[in-house]
């Protein structure tokens, strides 16, 4: 492919084959996409601030369960940040489309990791304390 050819539809840059879909949106949806994938991008970040913070936290919990909670955040931020990009991106096509948006699919990853990790570190914190 040369600089003036323009991609087909299964070559080419990934943004190349998004723009190509449908009609532009309203820019003021597109702004709110790209708000709500830096959110999910912020909380992946302490996700993964919190899974270092408790990896050095070595008089807080027992050192088996602190190393594997801290994976868990840092692992869970990893995966928050994959899942916001493709929410980003599912629904970016959505709006370029005029379909139905997709259904939050990290929401209870996020809301259920959470509470389980909440959970296991509560009980840690209680036995060791």
């Amino acid at each position: 492919m040369t600089a003036t050819t323009p991609p087909g539809p299964s070559g080419g840059r990934w943004t190349d084959r998004l723009l190509a879909e449908g009609d532009d949106p309203d820019p003021r949806f597109t702004m709110a996409n790209e708000r709500t994938f830096l959110a999910w991008i912020r909380t992946a970040l302490a996700l993964i601030a919190g899974g270092i913070g408790l990896a050095l936290a070595r008089d807080l919990i027992e050192s088996p369960l602190r190393q594997v909670l801290a994976v868990g955040f840092a692992a869970g931020g990893a995966l928050v940040a994959v899942l916001a990009f493709r929410r980003w991106l599912r629904t970016e096509r959505a709006l370029r489309r005029s379909e139905t948006l997709p259904p939050p699919a990290l929401a209870p990853v996020i809301s259920y990791g959470l509470a389980g990790a909440a959970i296991v570190l509560l009980v840690a914190l209680l036995i060791t304390r």
